[in-house]
């Protein structure tokens, strides 16, 4: 899975700190995410995805190697 939250915090000028504080997760988590070395729960994708005025679609793609 891939996602665009770097280039979603670059658009809205806010570090991994400030969304983990958004979203109710540490900095490490939202880091983690980022580097596709974690993948987020439906609830924390949902969070994330409302933070930026988003959808989760928008936000997370699925690979062909995820299926």
């Amino acid at each position: 899975m891939t996602n665009s939250i770097k280039v979603e915090r670059a658009k809205k000028n806010i570090t991994q700190a400030e969304l983990a504080e958004q979203v109710n997760v540490s900095r490490q988590t939202i880091n983690s995410i980022e580097i596709g070395k974690f993948i987020p729960s439906t609830l924390l994708a949902l969070k994330i995805a409302k933070f930026f005025d988003s959808t989760v679609d928008e936000i997370f793609k699925l690979e062909k190697s995820d299926f």
